[in-house]
């Protein structure tokens, strides 16, 4: 039988297989990123905690994985080992900007583009950025990488990736979209928001990933 402690380690094995931490594969689910943080993980007694059912089944969800691959996970069977093998295209954020990496929808097409690897899932079209610098902290550092997928519906809340027909690229949360008017937040608290004409706009993908 599965214990408290086997649960959380196995979300900790889930991060690493998915190349991320605890707090990354809370966002990637559209959890708050302190969920799985160790301090959620015992009551003030010492004794552990449940994680919630909710959240780990968004997390399994995100991720394609069944319950009882998770639960293999931790009893030390590595199943997930075994989808971990799709390769995507990875840019840097710099480099996106160029004319000749997307087509007129925002799908990669240059021989330009390096490689990662994903586990298997939906991946038509998906790409990879990788943050250069700090312009993006505190949510983005250097190093860290997106996986960006231009079919993935928009909501307001989105951390999105806009690429304007001037060339700019921009790493911004979405906090409105209409026909003809877009509205974006700055994932630093020091930068203004951004509003856009639709017009101006080349494309714009949900990021459904982060890796750190």
């Amino acid at each position: 039988m599965l214990s408290h402690a086997d649960i959380w380690r196995g979300i900790d094995l889930l991060a690493a297989r998915y190349a991320a931490s605890p707090s990354a594969l809370a966002r990637m689910a559209g959890l708050d990123s302190t969920t799985f943080n160790k301090s959620k993980r015992k009551a003030t007694d010492g004794k552990y905690r449940w994680p919630s059912t909710e959240s780990l089944a968004k997390v399994l969800a995100t991720l394609n994985v069944s319950f009882t691959e998770f639960a293999r996970l931790v009893e030390g069977e590595d199943h997930l080992g075994e989808a971990v093998g799709v390769r995507i295209p990875l840019l840097t954020v710099s480099e996106a900007g160029l004319d000749d990496v997307f087509d007129r929808h925002g799908a990669p097409i240059s021989e330009k583009w390096d490689e990662i690897r994903l586990p298997e899932g939906p991946i038509e079209n998906l790409f990879a950025l990788q943050v250069s610098g700090n312009a993006l902290r505190p949510i983005l550092r250097d190093g860290d990488r997106i996986i960006v997928s231009p079919q993935a519906d928009i909501r307001r809340g989105d951390r999105v990736v806009v690429k304007t027909r001037a060339g700019d690229v921009m790493i911004r949360t979405l906090t409105h979209i209409s026909a003809t008017i877009v509205e974006l937040e700055a994932l630093n608290p020091e930068h203004p928001p951004r509003r856009l004409d639709m017009k101006d706009i080349g494309w714009i993908s949900r990021i459904i990933w982060i890796s750190q």
